[in-house]
């Protein structure tokens, strides 16, 4: 599978004018998260036609594309996958649409015609159905992995350390992988938290590392829906969050058998499914 070369920079360089108490100001440089427009188009034989347009932070676009046509269930997984490319010229858009070329006929995508609209803050709507994900299906759990609660604590300032655009922009969010032991195997970051779920589910569909049996993904901020119908998608049954979860997270956790993590600090955090796969301290 081909990889992207990456053409557009993930942070952006800007001059700012930041002011201090005791009336003191300074005109500084400074750096963005950068976010443009990403069309995902599919293209089966003769059939060609988008399904996504996202805002998301330029980087692993490949992976992005993949990531969320596996987790809508469009693809079932990479051997489905011809190629991922960027589109042809003009210049200016070249690296702002992602075609995805399938296997076989274009896929029935009737009964998911919302259009896949998403945006880096909101993701995709319109998926309020504990029933629809059971539809989709995705790859068995199992009983692991099972993880100490030292462990646990520890990845706070893993995570920390290793989100690199986050340490020059302040500006986006984080979806890493852990295994059982804590050992960080992938980070992806990006304005929109579902497009940095996205990436690093792509990453996984692209490397062959589908299911995520016995992982951990860790996400820098909330547990929404989606992100856990994501995961679930992937085959991980553990789900760490740093802030809070929302209620349909944790009814996406309890209903499958997820373990689901909120407000993971360096100092404690709280377990509100699947508390089974948490051992005391070791």
């Amino acid at each position: 599978m081909p990889r992207a070369t990456e053409r557009r920079s993930a942070s952006t360089p800007t001059i700012v004018h930041r002011f201090q108490s005791g009336g003191s100001a300074l005109t500084i440089p400074d750096l963005l998260a950068t976010e443009e427009p990403l069309e995902i188009r599919l293209t089966a034989g003769a059939s060609d036609r988008p399904v996504a347009m996202t805002m998301r932070t330029p980087g692993n676009d490949f992976e992005l594309a993949a990531g969320f046509l596996y987790a809508e269930g469009v693809l079932r997984g990479k051997a489905g996958l011809l190629s991922v490319r960027y589109c042809q010229p003009p210049a200016e858009q070249q690296y702002n649409t992602v075609t995805v070329d399938l296997r076989g006929p274009m896929p029935e995508l009737d009964g998911l015609d919302r259009h896949f609209l998403t945006t880096s803050a909101c993701g995709v709507c319109g998926k309020a159905s504990l029933d629809q994900i059971a539809e989709l299906g995705g790859p068995p759990l199992g009983e692991g992995p099972l993880v100490s609660s030292e462990l646990l604590l520890s990845l706070p300032a893993r995570l920390g350390a290793a989100q690199k655009v986050f340490a020059k922009t302040g500006g986006v969010h984080a979806a890493a992988l852990f295994d059982a032991e804590g050992n960080l195997e992938c980070v992806r970051e990006d304005v929109g938290r579902h497009n940095a779920m996205d990436k690093l589910v792509g990453w996984a569909l692209l490397s062959d590392r589908l299911p995520l049996t016995d992982r951990l993904v860790m996400v820098s901020g909330r547990a929404s829906f989606e992100l856990l119908q994501k995961c679930l998608r992937a085959g991980a049954g553990v789900f760490c969050a740093v802030s809070a979860p929302s209620s349909l997270a944790v009814d996406v956790a309890r209903r499958f058998g997820m373990t689901l993590v909120g407000f993971l600090r360096e100092e404690g955090f709280t377990v509100y499914a699947g508390e089974s796969r948490i051992t005391g301290n070791s």
